[in-house]
């Protein structure tokens, strides 16, 4: 068969994993000169982004006006934020066992370490500047509440979207008659309209995903990867554990899905958070697979996943943890029991309101480290591989939104037969 009409007919997710596989050679071909079709990734990033917002404002409307009991609502709520909580505190956890086991801090010289803060300390001080800058916990509860809907809308703060889009969908089960209909319908057809968009700019993903794996391995060092390589391996094992043992388990307790076709069905949002290390970027597709997919119905989807794109940062929790230690080895830093419990408090909390747009985990990671007493310029040595490592946990971030959808859903019995795998992806 000729090789361009197999590629035509194959399917979307063999795409993006050819795509990834390409990128790599292609980048280490072209080094540095990848960064002229980084663009075309870019391209990509920002077409998804562009129907985030009127995406997940319609479909948590959609899903609010419909469920017609506020009772639900609350329960649902509830269910999501205890099980976000839950495994954001557990991925801490793995990450802060596996640092102090392994170690990778110790087998740092001065001579790297100083390497490093020379190379990355300038990049390392913005991320600083940013995160001193950024409101505290109750700060970010308080500004939940938006003084204006539509700037809200306009900016993309995803916490005020969902708050507002929430009030706007009780509020209309609360208006007699059928007086709330055409409004509703008028959000049913915009909705359906952002699904349609969905799919025409994932035929773009291939290429897309192809320019921004060679962007990212053109630009990466072999130096800074050998230099990082024990501390890059324990971030990346930790996220495969959490992933694989406790979503896969929790899937399987409370749903009864089996491990396999819940990957399975997930596999296409994995791959464009890895490709793009952008949760929010990824959420259309996310909650398209968990629909067509899984199973999860439209209701739950429209509240748990974009929630979780915003305060649900399981992959990105648990890098912080291993980043923590990691820092505090090179520095001879002895991390008592109660700075590491602090940690797991203070990452978690520093993960509600994170945008999940790439390299966020370096600034709320400034904010734990500020806590604990470890100097905050200690960033500086983990930049270098942290947009590989960022890609990664994206991936570990979205299949945690995603086990909650499935989980919830559950729970609530809003989870059906999936569709086709082959008809969708």
């Amino acid at each position: 068969m000729n090789p361009f009409v197999w590629f035509r007919q194959t399917k979307l997710h063999t795409k993006i994993l050819i795509a990834m596989f390409l990128g790599i050679p292609l980048g280490l071909i072209l080094g540095p000169k990848a960064e002229y079709i980084r663009p075309v990734g870019i391209l990509f990033i920002r077409l998804i982004r562009m129907i985030v917002v009127p995406l997940v404002f319609s479909s948590l409307f959609i899903g609010t006006a419909s469920l017609g009991d506020i009772r639900k609502l609350g329960r649902i709520g509830l269910k999501t934020m205890g099980y976000y909580l839950c495994t954001t505190a557990l991925a801490i956890t793995i990450g802060l066992l596996l640092a102090n086991a392994v170690g990778p801090g110790r087998n740092i010289d001065s001579a790297t370490r100083d390497g490093l803060m020379s190379s990355y300390g300038s990049a390392a001080g913005e991320k600083i500047e940013i995160a001193m800058e950024k409101p505290g916990v109750i700060d970010t509860l308080i500004e939940i509440v938006p003084l204006n809907p539509l700037e809200s809308l306009a900016e993309g703060n995803l916490l005020q979207i969902i708050f507002f889009a929430l009030i706007f969908g009780v509020a209309a089960t609360l208006v007699p008659g059928d007086r709330a209909k055409p409004l509703i319908g008028f959000f049913e057809a915009v909705n359906e309209t952002m699904i349609r968009i969905v799919h025409i700019i994932m035929k773009l993903a291939p290429l897309g995903v192809l320019a921004l794996i060679a962007a990212v391995v053109g630009q990466f060092g072999a130096d800074i990867l050998i230099s990082l390589l024990s501390y890059s391996l324990v971030v990346a094992a930790g996220l495969f554990i959490h992933m694989i043992f406790v979503y896969s388990s929790a899937v399987r307790i409370f749903s009864g899905m089996k491990a396999r076709d819940f990957f399975r069905g997930i596999r296409p949002a994995q791959l464009i958070a890895f490709s793009t290390s952008s949760s929010s970027a990824t959420l259309p597709v996310t909650m398209e697979c968990a629909e067509d997919n899984l199973g999860v119905s439209d209701e739950v989807t429209s509240f748990v996943l974009p929630l979780g794109a915003t305060i649900n940062m399981d992959g990105t929790a648990l890098y912080q943890g291993v980043a923590a230690v990691f820092i505090a080895q090179v520095y001879g830093i002895d991390l008592s029991f109660g700075d590491q419990v602090t940690i797991v408090l203070m990452a978690t909390l520093a993960s509600i309101g994170a945008a999940g747009v790439p390299g966020v985990g370096l600034i709320t990671l400034a904010m734990v480290l500020e806590q604990i007493g470890i100097p905050l310029e200690g960033i500086a040595l983990i930049l270098g591989v942290d947009r590989i490592l960022d890609m990664l946990r994206s991936a570990v971030n979205v299949t945690g939104d995603a086990s909650a959808a499935v989980i919830v859903a559950s729970t609530e019995g809003e989870l059906g037969k999936p569709k086709n795998l082959e008809e969708s992806w």
